[in-house]
C-alpha cells in the first residue's frame, strides 16, 4: 500500500479525531445547569467536524489507491508502535458519513434527552472521535484503541438513556462485541510477532502468511467483524440494542457502528488473508443469503417499529457481505456503496421513528394508523426512506442492491437468485408497515399531533438529498472506490492459490 503526502498542509485527520474529544472536554467543564450552552457546544463542535471533513472530499485524488492525508509519527518506539493515520477510497466515505450523522444526532436529541444532558453529549462526541479514528488508523495498535473506545460510550448511551430493558440490551451489546474484539486482539498480536514486531497495517499487508496461519487468523478477525456487522447467527444483540437505545444511539449504530464490521473484512480479512478469504467465499455467501432471507422474514412478524427496522438491518447487511465476498468488482463496489446507503436510509428511518415516538411515546405499530392525514410532511419523508429501503429506481438503495446482485450472480448464481427473494420480502414488510402506520383509519393516539418542525426537518432532509443524489448520480461516490477496490481484488486473485472449496483449502493446510 503506497503513501501520498498530506497536500493540505495541516493534520486534518487528527483534527477530525480530536476536535469532538476537545468539544467533549469543554462540555465537561460546563455546569449541569447550562443545558442550552451544552447543546450549543455539541452542535458547534459537530458542525466544525463536518466542515473539516469537506476538504477530504474535495481534495481526494480518485485516480490512485494510495493512502492520502497521511500523518505518521513514532508513538511508543520500544514496541514499534506508531501514530499512523491515512485514508483511501474505501474509508473516506465513512469519515464523511460519521461527521454528518453526528450533527443529525445532536439535533434529534435536542428536546428528547431530558436527564444527564451533559453526560449524553460528552458520550456522543467521544463516539464521533472514535468512529473517525477507526476509519483513519493505519497502525493496528492505534486501530484497536479506537475500536474499543467506542464500546464504553455506546454502552452508556444504551444503558443510561435507553428504554425499560436498557441494562439487558447494553450488557448484551458489550459482551458480544468484547468477546469478538478479544479474539481479534489475539490475531493482532500473532501478526505483530510473525512480522518482526510491527503494527503497521501497510507493512503487514506486504507479507504472505502461511496457509494455516491465514486460516486461524481469518477466523480470529471474523469473530470481531461478524459480530459487528452483525452476521447470522451472531446478530441477536442488534435488535435489543436498537430497540432500547435512544434515537441518537440507534442512528449511530445503524449508520456507522455496524459498518465497521464490513469495513474490517475489507481492510483486514481479505487483503491480509487472501487465500483464506477466497476459500471461505462459499460459506460467507451462504451466511449472507441466510441473513438476507431470515432478517426479511422475521420483519414480517414484528410489532415494534424499531425492532422491525433493526431486523431489516440484518437483512440489508447481508447484501453488504454478499457483495464483499462475491470477490468481483461489481459485488465489492456494490457492497461498499450499500454500506453507505444503509447508513443513510436506516439512520433516517430511526430518526423518523424517534420523531414520532417523542410525540406519542409508543413504538407499537398497532397504536398508529392514519398518520399521513395528521402529519403529511412527515409521511412524505418517511415514504422517501421506505422506497429507498425497498430499492426503488432513482433511490440510493437501487444502485447498491443492483451491483450486489450482479456481483452475486457472477460469483455464484444460486447466491444471486436467493438474495433477490430478500428484496421481494423486503418490499412486502416495508410497504405493509407504511400502510399500517400512515394509512387506514386515523388512530385516536395520533389525532392532534403537530407535523415535523424546522429542527427535525433540518435533521432529516440531508439524508433525503443523499438518497436521490446517490440514486441519480452514483458515480459521484463510486468514483472514490474504483482504484482501491481494484487494488484489493488484485491481492486476492493473481497471487491466490488455486482452489474452489473450503475442503481443498483444508487439505492444503493439513498436507
Amino acid at each position: 500500500m503506497n503513501l501520498m503526502a498530506n497536500t493540505l498542509g495541516y493534520p486534518i485527520l487528527s483534527t477530525l479525531i480530536f476536535l469532538p474529544v476537545f468539544g467533549a472536554l469543554l462540555i465537561a467543564l460546563l455546569p449541569r445547569s447550562a443545558e442550552p450552552l451544552i447543546k450549543s457546544v455539541a452542535l458547534i463542535t459537530s458542525l466544525l467536524a463536518f466542515a473539516f471533513s469537506i476538504p477530504l472530499f474535495t481534495n481526494f485524488d480518485k485516480t490512485t489507491a494510495a493512502l492520502q492525508f497521511v500523518e505518521r509519527a513514532n508513538w511508543i518506539p520500544a514496541f514499534n508502535i506508531q501514530y499512523f493515520l491515512g485514508l483511501d477510497g474505501i474509508s473516506i466515505l465513512f469519515v464523511l458519513l460519521s461527521t454528518l450523522v453526528t450533527i443529525l444526532c445532536v439535533l434529534i436529541s435536542w428536546n428528547s434527552i431530558k436527564n444527564k444532558v451533559k453526560e449524553f453529549y460528552i458520550a456522543l462526541l467521544i463516539i464521533e472521535g472514535a468512529m473517525i479514528g477507526v476509519f483513519c488508523a493505519m497502525d493496528f495498535f492505534l486501530f484497536y484503541i479506537f475500536w474499543e473506545a467506542m464500546l464504553i460510550p455506546m454502552y452508556l448511551l444504551i444503558g443510561v438513556w435507553g428504554g425499560p430493558n436498557r441494562i439487558y440490551a447494553a450488557i448484551k451489546f458489550f459482551l458480544y462485541t468484547l468477546v469478538g474484539s478479544v479474539l481479534m486482539l489475539v490475531g493482532i498480536i500473532a501478526l505483530y510477532l510473525y512480522a518482526d514486531r510491527t503494527f503497521s497495517i501497510p507493512a503487514l499487508m506486504n507479507i504472505r502468511y502461511p496457509l494455516s496461519m491465514q486460516f486461524w487468523l481469518f477466523w480470529a478477525f471474523f469473530a470481531a467483524f461478524a459480530v459487528k456487522v452483525p452476521m447470522f447467527p451472531v446478530h441477536t444483540w442488534l435488535p435489543d440494542a436498537h430497540t432500547e437505545a435512544p434515537t441518537a444511539g440507534s442512528v449511530i449504530l445503524a449508520a456507522v457502528l455496524i459498518k465497521m464490521g464490513a469495513y474490517g473484512f475489507l481492510r483486514f480479512s481479505i487483503p491480509l488473508f487472501p487465500d483464506a478469504a477466497k476459500a471461505m467465499t462459499i460459506p460467507m455467501l451462504a451466511l449472507s443469503v441466510i441473513a438476507i432471507i431470515y432478517g426479511a422474514v422475521v420483519c414480517l412478524a414484528q410489532t415494534d417499529l424499531k425492532r422491525l427496522i433493526a431486523y431489516s438491518s440484518v437483512s440489508h447487511m447481508g447484501f453488504v457481505t454478499l457483495g464483499i465476498f462475491a470477490m468481483n468488482i461489481q459485488g465489492m463496489e456494490g457492497g461498499i456503496l450499500q454500506m453507505l446507503n444503509h447508513g443513510i436510509v436506516t439512520g433516517a428511518l430511526f430518526l423518523c421513528i424517534g420523531m414520532i415516538y417523542d410525540r406519542t411515546h409508543t413504538r407499537q405499530i398497532s397504536d398508529y394508523g392514519g398518520v399521513a392525514t395528521v402529519l403529511p410532511v412527515y409521511a412524505g419523508l418517511f415514504m422517501v426512506f421506505t422506497l429507498a429501503s425497498i430499492g426503488l429506481p432513482a433511490t440510493n438503495g437501487f444502485i447498491g442492491e443492483f451491483l450486489v446482485l450482479l456481483g452475486g450472480f457472477t460469483a455464484q448464481r444460486w447466491a444471486g437468485v436467493l438474495a433477490a427473494t430478500g428484496i421481494i420480502i423486503g418490499a412486502g414488510y416495508m410497504l405493509w408497515l407504511y400502510q399500517r402506520v400512515f394509512f387506514l383509519q386515523v388512530n385516536a393516539k395520533v389525532q392532534g399531533l403537530k407535523d415535523i418542525n424546522l429542527r427535525e426537518l433540518v435533521a432529516v432532509v440531508p439524508m433525503a438529498v443523499l438518497v436521490f443524489w446517490i440514486g441519480v448520480y452514483p458515480n459521484a461516490f463510486l468514483s472514490f472506490l474504483h482504484p482501491s477496490v481494484q487494488n484489493l481484488l488484485n491481492r486476492v486473485h493473481p497471487g491466490a492459490i488455486e482452489m474452489s472449496t473450503l475442503a481443498e483449502f483444508l487439505k492444503k493446510i493439513l498436507a
